[in-house]
């Protein structure tokens, strides 16, 4: 018997609507530092960073020893990044500054590293 040409063509079209096999690295999470992103859980990095209230998020590197630091955000989205592991960002916290996403500070080994 052959396939009416509507049961045919229905056939036909079928793969292309089933959805694709999920990849190792999605859309959504495990991007990579320079990709846009909407949440700091969907980078790599754990930091997504927005240079100024205009411009669109990336995934950036976690702050380095000494560099300017967020200790939180309460959107995922940071304007400084917190710091890497092992360092703590020493800022002064308010409640506004929460809110506002401007408690800024530098991150420092809390072992103390001495001065230099």
């Amino acid at each position: 018997s052959v396939l009416p040409p509507c049961l045919l063509l229905a056939v036909l079209l079928l793969p292309s609507a089933l959805p694709a096999p999920p990849q190792e690295r999605g859309l959504i999470f495990n991007l990579d530092t320079g990709e846009l992103c909407l949440q700091s859980a969907q980078c790599k990095s754990g930091c997504c960073h927005r240079g100024s209230g205009l411009s669109l998020a990336r995934c950036t590197p976690k702050a380095a020893e000494f560099q300017e630091c967020s200790p939180k955000s309460l959107y995922g989205v940071y304007y400084k990044c917190p710091c890497e592991s092992g360092l703590t960002c020493h800022a002064d916290k308010t409640i506004v500054g929460a809110i506002t996403n401007s408690d800024f500070g530098v991150c420092q080994d809390p072992r103390g590293s001495g001065t230099l």
